[in-house]
């Protein structure tokens, strides 16, 4: 394949010395988990952010588990209340609900970002809900000054899914005054999945919060439940990240702003040389508003249109092929109808993204992209 969707070889090949002089440090240092650089990381992450307290976990399903999990041993929420998810979401964004016991009440996108859509929120509020689940889709900042009116009105915690996000601003402050997606809510988790705009060399993941009694929480329950050596205060997990991950974190961190702004120029590119009417292009939002994760078109014939880049040398991926409502572990919500969720389900399309992308490149995916008939 000429294109591959992604190339995490080539995506990590600026980095690699640098990592490999610091895999050597890790490896010498003798200290492998929650050492010296899971501790770097958890304080850079609130430079970066603008929050007050991260904690570094497994992976990103990790995080969103963890706290909401930290929030019902705080006796914030408690199993069966309701937490409101986008409809048109990766799966993870709902098992952490349901894994808690939390009921799941899905709304649907907005069509023109493909995150939720904050006007229908309201509509859905319960005397039961007691969170609203916002996802920051495809890179995309999911925000703004309804959803927070909303969450007032009503007493809701505003968690975010940040797995896609990293870097991303929304131009309305977040609760607590920040602009960055991880510290816009309550709460938020992180994923560094290899595949994200800031990804480790395995799994990893992070909670960012201003609630230092919700922090506190999540880090105990992702060591045993413990926050003191053998004394086991709740009925925790393993979920720690390893110092070799924090400390390829720690390298990529210092260019996620400069590999953020290449990603926008190869969105921009694409948007400016695809031309088929067949083909609906995704919109940048404002200024930092979208860190490009994914640039997701949409084709009525997407399957005919997925077969015929692979023919031509273009790797493509959907994401995602099926909503969470309609995935056979949730057969309880399958007779849900959700049309745009399902719709989007049947059209959207990824076309290879990432900022090694040439604008010859792109130039030439765009040229195949155009003959698609």
């Amino acid at each position: 394949m000429k294109y591959p969707h992604l190339s995490l070889q080539k995506a990590n090949e600026p980095y690699m010395a640098e990592m490999k002089a610091v895999a050597a440090e890790v490896i010498e240092g003798g200290w492998y988990i929650r050492g010296k650089y899971v501790a770097r990381l958890e304080e850079q992450l609130c430079q970066y952010l603008g929050c007050r307290y991260a904690v570094a976990t497994g992976n990103g399903l990790d995080a969103l588990r963890l706290m909401l999990r930290a929030y019902i041993e705080l006796g914030v929420m408690r199993p069966g209340d309701e937490v409101i998810v986008p409809s048109n979401t990766y799966v993870a964004s709902v098992l952490a609900v349901t894994d808690n016991g939390l009921v799941p009440v899905f709304v649907e996108p907005s069509a023109d970002t493909y995150n939720l859509d904050t006007s229908l929120v309201e509509q859905a509020v319960t005397p039961r809900t007691r969170a609203i689940m916002v996802v920051h889709l495809y890179g995309r900042a999911c925000w703004d000054s309804r959803l927070k009116e909303v969450a007032d009105r009503h007493g809701l915690k505003i968690v975010e899914d940040n797995a896609q996000a990293f870097g991303a601003v929304s131009s309305v402050p977040g609760l607590q005054g920040a602009f960055h997606t991880g510290a816009l809510g309550d709460v938020a988790g992180l994923s560094f999945y290899p595949t994200k705009n800031l990804g480790a060399l395995g799994d990893a993941g992070a909670v960012t919060t201003d609630d230092k009694a919700l922090a506190d929480v999540v880090r105990a329950l992702g060591n045993y439940g413990s926050a003191v050596r053998y004394v086991n205060e709740y009925k925790g997990v393993n979920s720690r990240m390893d110092d070799l991950q924090a400390a390829f974190l720690l390298i990529k961190l210092k260019y996620i702003d400069e590999e953020n702004r290449r990603r926008a120029v190869v969105a921009r590119a694409y948007t400016e040389s695809i031309c088929n009417e067949r083909i609906l292009l995704p919109q940048a939002g404002e200024s930092g508003e979208h860190i490009w994760h994914q640039y997701v078109v949409r084709c009525a014939e997407r399957d005919r249109l997925m077969r015929y880049l692979e023919a031509e040398g273009v790797g493509t991926l959907i994401h995602y092929p099926i909503p969470p409502h309609k995935q056979q572990c949730y057969r309880e919500y399958n007779a849900l109808y959700l049309p745009l969720a399902e719709q989007l389900a049947h059209e959207v399309l990824s076309l290879p993204m990432s900022s090694y992308l040439t604008e010859d490149d792109v130039h030439e995916i765009a040229s195949v992209v155009n003959r698609f008939a």
